[in-house]
């Protein structure tokens, strides 16, 4: 076994003042209390795991390594081709990655392809897949798990009928190799994360109607910023009902055939770019009323929901960027020479790279915890969208610090990891959103707070 070369202003491994020796010196009874095994810190972290978690996140990293990685360039350079056609290479993609049960996961078998053991966590699998995915290519990571998203409401909705009518037609074409992908819309051009808390929805007046008229339902208006909506067979549509408010919000399943259904233009984006960002536009689109999932009115509570499952799993994507960042930042402080050193013989270069590790380490650490949950909280499925999100991008600006000038080059993969991880802190709710999310969700506790801080007050005032 080769011996590593030793880092400058480190005594090696095997030196005699080395902790590692040191430890393995110590008699059997305190070696099997203090010594430790030389691990990475992936393996490391994943041999924490729960079993049915630690096999998948090594299914999930074998599966970006051999299917993502060489489509990285591809992906990102090349322009998306006409509306509802695939990007060359995305259809295999889909098709690769349906086969490897990536793209039914997000139900247990026999439905899908999770097993019953790994479906008791539920938030966390989804979690892991967009860390293992996005630390190899985020936007082909997008590409795949936007899918999830659009089916999560028709899910989370507990409507039998729409998983008859909807989910299994899904479920059924990807196993028989048809690329049946779904959509997620919220957004509209006069909305965004403002729409998407309590307070921004009760002074939005809906862009997108819907009017009862001839035993159907009639949806007038645009969605924005609709990942994979060019190439998705099923759409998860929400809309207001006519001369209501957002508490009227009822979600409605469309296909891109309808007539009234169109494809309005992509966008031109900075990061995630295999992954399109489409305008969909509805013109006196007809909905049955076999089309309304969960009921009439309930799309709210669908969609705060949906947002509650899917914003640790963004938190997790910056992790897998993160970690993306510092280990392009090691490779290269590791082959670079200054002089006649290495770029990592120098103290202050292990000191930005040790700074890193342990951003990534802590940030991975408190998304897993909250993950952890089988019912994600609202609090903690943002705080840790937000922080995760803002973090990963100082772990990027970091590496691009150390790289330098090289940084910034199409050729260093750093370049693109920065593109990508900005805009983890704008969909799913910008940041600013989410932190105020987690105030929503706090309401109950701050205001025992503020009861308590008055009583004191009062009984202070009383005294005197």
């Amino acid at each position: 076994m080769a011996i590593p070369m030793p880092i400058a202003d480190q005594v090696p491994a095997r030196h005699r003042l080395s902790v590692r020796r040191a430890l393995s010196e110590l008699d059997w009874s305190s070696r099997a209390l203090v010594d430790y095994p030389a691990r990475d810190l992936w393996e490391h972290d994943t041999r924490r795991l729960p079993r049915p978690l630690a096999s998948w996140r090594r299914h999930l990293r074998r599966f970006a390594h051999e299917h993502l990685a060489p489509g990285i360039d591809r992906f990102d350079r090349t322009e998306h081709p006409a509306a509802g056609q695939w990007r060359p290479g995305m259809r295999e993609l889909v098709l690769r990655a349906a086969d490897a049960g990536l793209m039914t996961d997000f139900f247990p078998s026999p439905l899908g392809s999770a097993p019953l053991a790994r479906a008791r966590y539920p938030v966390w699998a989804q979690t892991l897949k967009t860390e293992e995915l996005a630390s190899v290519c985020a936007g082909q990571m997008l590409a795949l798990c936007a899918h999830q998203l659009g089916l999560a409401p028709m899910a989370l909705s507990g409507d039998l009928r729409a998983m008859r009518n909807f989910v299994y037609p899904v479920l059924r074409d990807l196993h028989r190799g048809e690329p049946h992908l779904c959509a997620y819309a919220i957004t509209e051009p006069g909305a965004g994360s403002d729409a998407e808390e309590g307070h921004g929805a009760s002074l939005y007046r809906p862009g997108v109607v819907a009017r009862r008229r001839h035993g159907r339902w009639h949806l007038n208006g645009r969605k924005v910023f609709i990942s994979g909506g060019d190439v998705a067979r099923t759409i998860a549509v929400f809309a207001a009902l006519e001369g209501e408010g957002m508490d009227s919000w009822t979600c409605f399943i469309v296909h891109p055939h309808m007539p009234g259904f169109r494809m309005a233009r992509l966008e031109h984006k900075m990061g995630m770019r295999a992954c399109s960002a489409a305008e969909l536009e509805f013109d006196d689109l007809a909905v049955p009323d076999s089309h309304v999932v969960g009921g009439l009115r309930r799309g709210w509570a669908l969609n705060r929901a949906t947002l509650n499952f899917s914003r640790a799993p963004v938190a997790g994507m910056a992790v897998g960027l993160a970690r993306a960042a510092t280990e392009i930042a090691m490779d290269f402080a590791c082959t670079r020479r200054l002089g006649a050193h290495r770029l990592v013989d120098f103290q202050e270069v292990q000191l930005q790279l040790a700074q890193m590790v342990a951003e990534t380490t802590a940030i991975r650490s408190m998304v897993w915890q909250q993950a952890a949950d089988f019912t994600p909280r609202q609090a903690g499925a943002s705080l840790c969208k937000f922080h995760a999100t803002d973090t990963a991008q100082h772990v990027c600006e970091m590496a691009m610090d150390l790289l330098g000038g090289e940084s910034l080059l199409h050729q260093q993969r750093i370049e693109k990891v920065f593109r990508d991880v900005r805009l983890t802190r704008i969909f799913e709710g910008t940041n600013q959103i989410n932190r105020l999310a987690v105030i929503e969700d706090m309401q109950e506790e701050l205001g025992r707070h503020a009861f308590q801080g008055e009583n004191h007050s009062g009984g202070t005032h009383h005294a005197r």
